[in-house]
């Protein structure tokens, strides 16, 4: 496309989207009506939009997503930072806000390594507990959490990041006193406290074969034992260079296979050049590796670049309406680029542009031509 074609595309998209209301279903100008016969169309809310302070935000919010998912407020951190001491303040408001909107809410998450308190894995002296300890205190949260949100919440995230890509089971606290059945254990609780909610596994990196094939495994050992599980949630971190559309299919469809909901549940594709392994200790090496990692500090991204960029997101978009059939939600890590983990990953001070808004809280050029995939989809 022409520099001058696509300034008038750009134009054109904001008038468009300008004339949108969140109805949007004469012209399908919304991604939700656009996507609303194949997936939901879901977003991250960070605690400013759970309050309703970034105003901009709820807006999009209101307009596009049908699903939301907490980004924080319900890991055991922040819901459970002393034993027995729950903090539901943000999220009540957060599944206040979800049913008051008549969205799809997904808690996230029961079970997690990360951003779990230090008390739930030791005693008074700093020890770690006993396994019995451990998979009390397990169902002791998971049956006070979503025990809570029964009939709101229709889906959790019951266990998130507990396989490594070569198919091992990442060496948690959790593994390391429970064992292999604290994932299991998870999903008994978790059904146990709300039977009528959805039941997730939640990774990154799923499309990796040794980490596929060992999530095919799990989940066929769980329907083994009697075990419920609904769903695989593929996070969906994207670069520009990886993964690819066929490693990421494969993923797909053998979830799919094995009789699971299929979601990519933190879509974002950083537009930044990847992380070099050859970067030594001298220090002129490092600050050309900084700034060869944050190239658009001033906002501004090249119009080839973000062509390219645009072109990824819609494969993808096309990728998971092939598998709409199996494919029951596509969510969003963040509502707009200001938003987004990416900023500051892997070093501090990025500036990334993942998401389908940017800072301005504006839809970018891809936005209407996802929904136009949307539109022009046959299944």
């Amino acid at each position: 496309m022409k520099r001058f074609e696509f300034y008038i595309f750009g134009v054109l998209s904001a008038i468009l989207f300008a004339g949108c209301s969140a109805r949007g279903e004469k012209g399908k100008q919304t991604l939700k009506d656009a996507y609303a016969n194949k997936f939901y169309i879901g977003a991250a809310l960070n605690a400013n939009q759970i309050t309703g302070r970034d105003t901009a935000g709820v807006r999009v919010i209101k307009e596009h997503f049908n699903a939301i998912v907490a980004e924080n407020c319900m890991k055991s951190g922040e819901i459970q930072p002393v034993e027995g001491e729950f903090d539901f303040s943000l999220a009540d408001q957060f599944v206040d806000f979800g049913v008051q909107n008549d969205l799809f809410i997904t808690g996230h998450t029961l079970i997690w390594h990360s951003q779990a308190p230090r008390w739930f894995f030791t005693d008074d002296d700093g020890n770690d507990v006993s396994r019995e300890v451990m998979i009390e205190r397990m169902k002791n949260h998971i049956y006070t959490v979503a025990g809570r949100y029964k009939g709101k919440i229709k889906g959790w995230d019951v266990v998130n990041e507990a396989i490594l890509e070569d198919g091992s089971l990442r060496n948690s606290k959790f593994y390391q006193i429970v064992g292999e059945d604290f994932i299991k254990l998870a999903f008994q609780f978790a059904h146990e406290a709300d039977p009528d909610a959805e039941l997730f596994y939640n990774d990154y990196n799923e499309w990796y074969p040794g980490k596929r094939d060992a999530i095919v495994k799990m989940i066929r050992s769980l329907k083994a034992d009697g075990i419920r599980i609904d769903g695989i949630g593929m996070q969906g971190h994207l670069g520009m260079d990886s993964p690819s559309l066929e490693d990421y299919e494969a993923a797909i469809v053998a979830y799919a296979n094995e009789g699971m909901k299929v979601m990519v549940t933190e879509l974002d594709l950083s537009i930044l050049p990847s992380r070099r392994r050859d970067v030594g200790a001298d220090i002129s090496t490092n600050i050309e590796y900084q700034q060869e990692l944050n190239p658009y500090t001033d906002g501004v991204v090249p119009q080839e670049k973000q062509e390219e960029w645009d072109a990824r997101m819609l494969d993808f978009f096309n990728l998971f309406l092939k598998y709409s059939d199996d494919m029951s939600r596509v969510t969003l890590w963040g509502v707009s680029d200001g938003d987004s983990w990416k900023n500051n990953f892997p070093i501090r001070g990025r500036t990334d542009y993942p998401l389908l808004f940017d800072r301005n809280h504006q839809p970018k050029t891809a936005v209407l031509k996802i929904i136009e995939a949307a539109r022009m989809s046959k299944k």
